[in-house]
């Protein structure tokens, strides 16, 4: 359920971060068995209570979902604002966008990917969190540098970020056109596959955008979701569920002790930074 945990203290109190697997859900089949997409063809009521559950394991009664669609704009949340149907029960759909930022404590903002890069940002020093879906289209478009701007117009100073898995450079064929394009605003991405094809290092291009922004980097998955039988991949299953990258913050006088955790026997990669 639970992948990896890494917990940031600051001065305002202490920033979760998390990122999910595959396992430990009610789904079976290509959504087996912890998929928490509502649109790629899963049944309402597994994913429904697989967010529950998602919930319940990090101890939040809130998580805000968006619906995901390549772009760069970054949806505020605040105590007045749509966050979406955290169950994936009700009638308001959630808001388009590709991006969360917060400064509210206790809310969860959820970004969900099959291969694409999911991004986590904290500023634990003065309470500030984001989250990104960073596919090709939203790095090149510059989703990133957005999401950093809009926590730094919240008072954010020093950000730091968690890159979870993604398709790694080895796996993510493109044409060669594509891969012209899209290196020639980001050399760093020119890549080639493991069969010497064109391909595209998205993760890498996220990380030299957050360089470039002032954003330390603290944790960077190894994981390629396309080798991974632990993590969904949509390039290489087609129909396929999607696993999440999640964060929210904790004020001091409650950040003592964390309740998120992972399920018990299994390892949950945690690790805390002062």
């Amino acid at each position: 359920m639970l992948g990896h945990r890494l917990d940031l203290v600051g001065a305002a109190g202490r920033a979760h971060l998390a990122f999910t697997d595959r396992h430990g859900g009610y789904g079976a089949g290509p959504y087996g068995s912890f998929n928490l997409a509502l649109h790629v063809g899963d049944e309402p009521s597994t994913v429904a209570a697989n967010r529950a559950l998602l919930g319940q394991a990090l101890g939040l009664d809130r998580i805000s979902y968006v619906d995901q669609v390549h772009g760069t704009t970054v949806h505020p949340v605040t105590a007045d604002t749509d966050t979406g149907d955290s169950a994936g029960s009700g009638d308001a759909p959630p808001p388009q966008a590709d991006a969360q930022v917060t400064t509210l404590p206790g809310v969860g903002l959820a970004i969900l990917v099959a291969d694409c890069t999911p991004v986590l940002l904290a500023a634990p020093d003065e309470g500030v969190v984001a989250a990104v879906h960073a596919g090709r289209q939203g790095m090149a478009g510059g989703v990133v540098g957005a999401t950093v701007r809009a926590m730094r117009e919240r008072g954010a100073t020093r950000i730091e970020a968690a890159i979870g898995p993604s398709i790694g450079p080895r796996s993510y064929e493109v044409p060669l056109d594509l891969r012209d394009e899209v290196a020639a605003a980001h050399p760093v991405t020119a890549s080639v596959t493991r069969w010497g094809t064109p391909a595209l290092d998205v993760a890498g291009g996220v990380a030299e955008q957050l360089r470039s922004a002032g954003v330390g980097i603290a944790h960077w998955s190894g994981a390629c979701t396309a080798e991974s039988s632990d993590l969904f991949s949509y390039r290489r299953d087609g129909t396929t569920g999607r696993f999440a990258g999640v964060v929210w913050f904790t004020p001091a006088e409650t950040a003592t002790h964390p309740r998120a955790s992972a399920p018990t026997g299994r390892p949950s990669g945690s690790f805390v930074r002062e």
